[in-house]
């Protein structure tokens, strides 16, 4: 006998977060409106939250500084030269050809969590070029922060920007070695990169977070037990 689908209302927040006091300032209400996650009876969940750093000072010099990377995998922090070599043997001239040639075994493709991320980056960046806005670029430790609270709310089964223990976007960021934290989105539900983006940009405080200028960096996280995204954002 199918089971029936539970609906439940989409949750939409927005707050702000002082580098300087560190004090939270709830902005907003509940709206009781309704998103269907595509492909699921259940209903997909947003909540958006930005951080204003604007009283933040510039970390002193030769701390890590992140901008725009090269494209996803970079990160702000310099790194040295990274270099392949490939070498190849020939046979001598006077050695047997060999019998056979063993048949090169497919590379097994990335798993579907990267894949969606990586989809989320390259969506998201286009729409900050329709905007006007550079491409955001990939910092690992922000995608660290990132994929370790989407696996938090799937595990512990709680959908928020806070965890339980009180920690905030901005410290898990901080924590993962970001020095700069300035935003975070998060959704439930959805199964593509294209129906959270899409979501995302209907919504005002997530389409502002997206389309922010300032922000320079990112790292988006999924979690597909239960389809737990949550894309970060810094300076």
């Amino acid at each position: 006998m199918p089971s029936t689908p539970v609906f439940h209302p989409m949750v939409i927040r927005c707050a702000t977060v002082s580098a300087r006091s560190g004090k939270r300032s709830a902005i907003g209400g509940l709206l009781g409106l309704l998103l269907g996650a595509a492909g699921v009876g259940s209903i997909a969940l947003l909540v958006g939250l930005t951080a204003s750093t604007t009283s933040q000072q510039d970390p002193p010099p030769g701390a890590p500084r992140s901008g725009p990377g090269p494209g996803p995998g970079s990160s702000g922090a310099p790194d040295g030269p990274r270099s392949t070599t490939a070498t190849t043997s020939g046979l001598a001239p006077d050695s047997p050809a060999p019998a056979s040639s063993s048949p090169t075994s497919p590379q097994d493709p990335p798993p579907l969590d990267v894949v969606q991320a990586d989809r989320v980056v390259r969506l998201v960046n286009q729409a900050r070029g329709a905007a006007g806005c550079a491409a955001l670029g990939v910092d690992d430790r922000v995608v660290t922060a990132a994929r370790a609270h989407s696996a938090d709310m799937a595990s512990r089964g709680y959908f928020a920007h806070t965890s339980p223990e009180g920690v905030d976007f901005a410290t898990r960021m901080r924590e993962a070695g970001y020095p700069r934290p300035a935003g975070e989105n998060i959704a439930m539900g959805q199964r593509s990169a294209e129906d959270v983006v899409g979501a995302w940009l209907d919504s005002e405080g997530h389409r502002r977070n997206i389309l922010d200028c300032s922000f320079t960096t990112t790292g988006v996280g999924l979690d597909t037990r239960g389809w737990y995204w949550t894309q970060n954002f810094g300076r």
